[in-house]
C-alpha cells in the first residue's frame, strides 16, 4: 500500500496507484476518480466531483464502531469531510475531521495507515450548493478511550455500535461495505 502521508495531486496519484479495489463498483469508482487527480485542485468543493476524506472510528478492544448522525443527509455515517484550504493529505484530513466531530484526541490509524475503501458518493443539492459527488477516501482510526466521545453539536449525536448494529443503523450501502471491511479487521480475519 502507498503511504498515507502524501501531498498534492502527485500524492493522490501514488495513493490510488497502490490501492487495490474490490469488485466492479469500486473499480469503476477508482477509474473515475483517477481522472479528477489531474485537475488543478482535486479537493475543490466547487467541482462536480471532488475528494473528501473520512474515517470509521473503531474501538478494537470492544470491537465497536462509532457512527455520527449527519443532519444534512439525514443518515448515520462515519466521520469525515472536506479538506480545509491548503489541506491535501487524506489521512490528516480524516484525523482532523474525526477529532472535530467526535471530541476524541487519541485517534490513530488502525491497524495501519492504509486506505480501507474508496467510494463515490452522491450528495443532493442544498440551498447553498448544487448536487455533486464526493470521491471519498476512507480510513480506520482507533481510540483507546471510547467513553470520551462527545458530539461536536447536539444535532449530531454519536453512537458506539457493533458492526452488525451499525450495518442496520445506516441506510448507506457504501458505508455497509466499509463496515464489512472494518469488521473483518476487528475479528482478525483480514481486509
Amino acid at each position: 500500500m502507498a503511504s498515507a502521508g502524501l501531498s498534492g495531486a502527485g500524492g493522490l496519484t501514488e495513493l490510488l496507484t497502490g490501492y487495490e479495489p474490490r469488485g466492479a463498483v469500486e473499480t469503476a469508482d477508482l477509474e473515475r476518480v483517477r481522472r479528477v487527480v489531474g485537475t488543478p485542485d482535486p479537493w475543490d468543493r466547487g467541482t462536480p466531483l471532488h475528494f473528501t476524506a473520512s474515517a470509521l472510528i473503531v474501538h478494537p478492544a470492544s470491537r465497536r464502531v462509532l457512527l455520527r448522525w449527519h443532519v444534512r443527509l439525514q443518515a448515520w455515517l462515519q466521520v469525515g469531510g472536506h479538506g480545509d484550504p491548503g489541506e491535501t493529505l487524506p489521512l490528516e484530513i480524516a484525523l482532523r475531521e474525526g477529532r472535530e466531530e467526535s471530541g476524541l484526541t487519541d485517534l490513530a490509524p488502525w491497524p495501519d495507515a492504509a486506505l480501507v475503501h474508496l467510494t463515490v458518493v452522491s450528495v443532493p443539492a442544498s440551498p447553498v450548493e448544487p448536487a455533486h459527488e464526493h470521491a471519498d477516501l476512507r480510513f480506520l482510526l482507533a481510540t483507546d478511550s471510547p467513553e470520551l466521545a462527545r458530539p461536536e453539536n447536539p444535532a449530531s449525536p454519536l453512537e458506539w455500535l457493533t458492526v452488525a448494529e451499525a450495518r442496520e443503523r445506516t441506510t448507506e450501502e457504501n458505508l455497509r461495505e466499509t463496515l464489512d471491511r472494518a469488521g473483518r479487521l476487528l475479528e482478525g480475519t483480514g481486509r
